[in-house]
């Protein structure tokens, strides 16, 4: 991309802005885990109220950014978390609110996490459970996210919503580009 995606400008403020103001609303704390950007990320956390952890080893991979996130969930005495990525819009409030909401229906059907599904494809954020944390910590960290909701597909409700964001990648400018050139951009929250 040639610049951290997670500052890419998205409205009036960047993706990971735009990001911890969505969850804001949907939980009593944002957690951002950060590697090597520390310093360029942590007036975006401070100004819209959220925590930054930082993750000693980025080179260790997305998947160990992760496990710091969810054992720092734990940590602060929550047993619940939305993940989602900072390299991409966020998912619209209504998204996050359905969410949560089947989440809070399924988990007393013993499910574990609930996953958004758009046009045929899985995305973010993701709610899990105390279960599903339990099992994304338990793994090696050369492991990825993917590999253990396959594992545990029997406790993971796919949940069909329209919101575009929750599946799309930003990778290259011509995606950013594409991204704010499209109708969805102007889309009012």
């Amino acid at each position: 991309m040639g610049r951290p995606k997670a500052l890419l400008p998205w409205r009036r403020g960047t993706f990971l802005s735009a990001a911890i103001q969505v969850l804001n609303n949907y939980s009593d704390m944002v957690i951002v885990v950060a590697g090597g950007l520390v310093n360029e990320l942590q007036p975006v956390v401070d100004a819209n109220a959220a925590y930054l952890v930082r993750n000693p080893q980025p080179e260790r991979g997305q998947f160990s950014s992760l496990q710091i996130g969810l054992q720092e969930v734990l940590n602060r005495g929550r047993d619940a978390a939305i993940i989602t990525l900072v390299d991409r819009p966020p998912a619209r409030p209504e998204t996050v609110n359905h969410l949560q909401r089947q989440f809070l229906t399924l988990v007393e059907h013993d499910m574990w996490a609930v996953v958004p599904e758009s046009a045929g494809y899985h995305g973010h954020p993701i709610v899990v459970g105390r279960e599903m944390i339990g099992a994304f910590l338990d793994a090696p960290v050369d492991s990825t996210a993917r590999d253990i909701v396959h594992a545990n597909q029997s406790r993971v409700a796919y949940v069909p919503v329209s919101d575009p964001f929750v599946t799309m990648n930003i990778d290259t400018p011509q995606d950013y580009e594409r991204l704010i050139a499209s109708p969805e951009f102007s889309v009012t929250r």
